[in-house]
């Protein structure tokens, strides 16, 4: 493959987002990096180190473009458990259906691919675990000042539950299970919480 002089680092970098997002990094070998960066070894070498730091390049991209806005639009909602119900119905909509439809969440992905021993990997699934806590917690508490839980809710425990059960989203809509599958298993879970209303999928 030709040296490749000119091209857009950030393009290259959403490519192999996307291959580590699907295969993880474990499978991608480095031919399939090149190919679909488009980069030779040496310009990828050059420009991002080698394959864990662009992998490491790819989680940050992830972060920032998609866990972050999802985690700031529920801590910033204000409507407490609706916000709670909204955030599982979009995520549920996005791993079922759409471009990366079955594709799973990269960083629950991480958690078992064979470089999540890696400390700075681990770094970076801890913050992501701690932010998504974080803003479920904050949704709680709003909640709570609203009169939507019930008495006697830990709200830091709660917190944790939901985090584990948007892993387990995540995870069964990687191996195939169907949208009312995960709808019904998680509305039944927040019903454990006093929550009435059913969820429904994001348009």
């Amino acid at each position: 493959m030709p040296d490749i002089k000119h091209f857009d680092p950030d393009s290259a970098l959403e490519r192999a987002e996307r291959l580590f997002w699907q295969h993880g990094a474990a499978k991608a070998s480095i031919q399939e990096v090149t190919v679909a960066t488009g980069l030779s070894r040496s310009s990828l070498y050059a420009t991002f180190g080698g394959k864990r730091e662009l992998y490491l390049a790819a989680l940050r991209r992830y972060v920032r473009h998609r866990a972050w806005p999802a985690q700031r639009r529920l801590a910033e909602d204000g409507r407490g458990l609706p916000a709670i119900q909204e955030f599982f119905s979009a995520l549920i909509a996005a791993r079922c259906s759409g471009e990366h439809a079955g594709w799973g969440c990269m960083l629950v992905n991480a958690h078992a691919d064979a470089d999540c021993d890696d400390p700075e990997i681990r770094d970076l699934l801890d913050a992501h675990h701690r932010q998504l806590r974080d803003a479920m917690h904050t949704a709680l508490e709003t909640a709570r000042e609203r009169g939507q839980l019930p008495p006697g809710l830990s709200v830091a425990a709660t917190a944790e539950a939901l985090v584990l059960l948007a892993y387990g989203v995540n995870v069964r809509s990687r191996t195939g299970v169907d949208a009312d599958s995960l709808l019904g298993t998680v509305t039944a879970t927040l019903g454990l919480f006093g929550v009435a209303s059913a969820l429904r999928t994001s348009s």
